[in-house]
C-alpha cells in the first residue's frame, strides 16, 4: 500500500529514537491537532511541494536542507528522530535514497502517523533509480498522495486542501509544467549526454536521448569509480559530437565529470548543470526546476539551432 497508516513493525536499536521517546514524546495522534497537521519531509524538494499544499493547515519541516549534504549518507540527529516521532505525517524518497528515515520510523511505530514512500507511491524498487522528482509524472502522483493525506487526517479540512492541490497544479506548476511539455514537442529525440543517473527521468518525459552509458551514469551516482569501457564510450560520444548538450549534477562533480565537462566545452558542446537538491534552499520546488529547465532550454537552442 502505498500511504499508510503506520503499522507496529519490529522496534529497531536506534538509540536517537529512544533518547526522542524519553525526551516525552506525545501519544498517538499528537501529530494532528485539531485543525493542524505537523508533517516531516526527509528532503527539502518534497518539503516545498508538502508546504505549498497544506497552507496554514499544516506546518512542514524538512530534514536536508543543506546543499552540501548527501542525503545518502545523512546521520540523523536526535533532533530528526524527535520530529519524526511527533509527526502525523512524513514524506521521504524511499528507493534505498534515505534509509535512515526507515530506520528512526520502526524505532519508534506510531499508529497514528501516516507515512508516504514515494518509492512504493510510484512503483520504483531499491536498485531503480531513485531520483523521482526529477520525473513530472511521480510528482503528479506525490502531489495527488500528499493532498490525500491531508484530507484523510484532517477530513474536515478536505475542501481546502482540494483548493490549494488545484491551484497549486494549475498556477503554481503552470511554469514548470509549460516548458516540459515545449522542451518535449520542439527537441525530442535529441541526443544529449549526463554525468549520473539523477538526469534521467526528466530526459525520459523530455524525449530526450542520453546516450551516456548507464554504467557510467549509475557508478558517478553511487560515488563509484566508472570503469575504463564505459569512460571511453562516454568522452568518445562527447569528441565525435554524438550528443549535442552536456548535463551534469554541480553537486557531484567529481574528476571525471570535471574532466568531461571540459572537453565538452572545448568541443563546442553546450554544458548546463542541474542540482540534487534545492539551490538556493529557500527556493520552491518549481522555481529551482523551472531554473534549471530555462537553462536546459536554453542549451539545446544553441545545440540545435532552433
Amino acid at each position: 500500500m502505498q500511504l499508510r497508516w503506520a503499522a507496529a513493525p519490529p522496534v529497531v536499536a536506534v538509540a536517537l529514537a529512544i533518547g526522542a521517546a524519553a525526551c516525552g514524546t506525545a501519544p498517538v495522534g499528537a501529530g494532528s491537532g485539531g485543525d493542524h497537521l505537523a508533517v516531516v519531509a526527509a528532503e527539502n524538494f518534497w518539503g516545498s511541494i508538502a508546504a505549498q499544499l497544506g497552507g496554514t493547515k499544516v506546518t512542514v519541516r524538512s530534514i536536508i536542507t543543506n546543499p552540501q549534504t548527501d542525503p545518502h549518507s545523512y546521520e540523523p540527529t536526535p533532533t530528526d528522530a524527535i520530529a519524526l516521532a511527533e509527526a502525523g505525517m512524513v514524506v521521504y524518497n524511499g528507493v534505498g535514497y534515505d534509509p535512515w528515515v526507515q530506520n528512526l520510523l520502526g524505532a519508534d511505530p506510531e499508529r497514528g502517523r501516516i507515512e508516504l514512500d514515494v518509492g512504493d507511491l510510484v512503483g520504483v524498487r531499491p536498485g531503480g533509480n531513485p531520483h523521482r522528482w526529477y520525473s513530472p509524472a511521480d510528482v503528479s502522483r506525490v502531489i495527488d498522495a500528499i493532498t490525500s493525506g491531508y484530507r484523510r487526517a484532517l477530513p474536515k479540512e478536505a475542501a481546502y486542501f482540494d483548493r490549494r492541490r488545484a491551484l497549486f497544479v494549475s498556477s503554481g506548476l503552470a511554469r514548470y509544467r509549460s516548458l516540459v511539455a515545449a522542451i518535449r514537442a520542439r527537441y525530442a529525440g535529441t541526443p544529449v549526454g549526463a554525468s549520473e543517473s539523477l538526469f534521467v527521468p526528466m530526459a525520459a518525459a523530455l524525449g530526450l536521448r542520453v546516450l551516456t552509458p548507464a554504467a557510467f551514469l549509475d557508478a558517478v551516482s553511487e560515488g563509484a569509480e566508472p570503469t575504463a569501457g564505459a569512460k571511453a564510450e562516454s568522452d568518445s560520444q562527447i569528441r565525435t559530437g554524438a550528443i549535442r548538450v552536456y548535463v551534469f549534477n554541480r553537486q557531484n562533480s567529481t574528476p571525471d565529470v570535471e574532466a568531461e565537462v571540459h572537453e565538452a566545452e572545448a568541443a563546442g558542446i553546450p554544458v548546463t548543470a542541474v542540482t540534487e537538491t534545492m539551490v538556493p534552499a529557500a527556493a520552491t520546488f518549481q522555481a529551482w526546476q523551472v531554473t534549471q529547465l530555462e537553462d536546459l532550454h536554453a542549451a539545446l537552442a544553441r545545440a540545435t539551432g532552433r
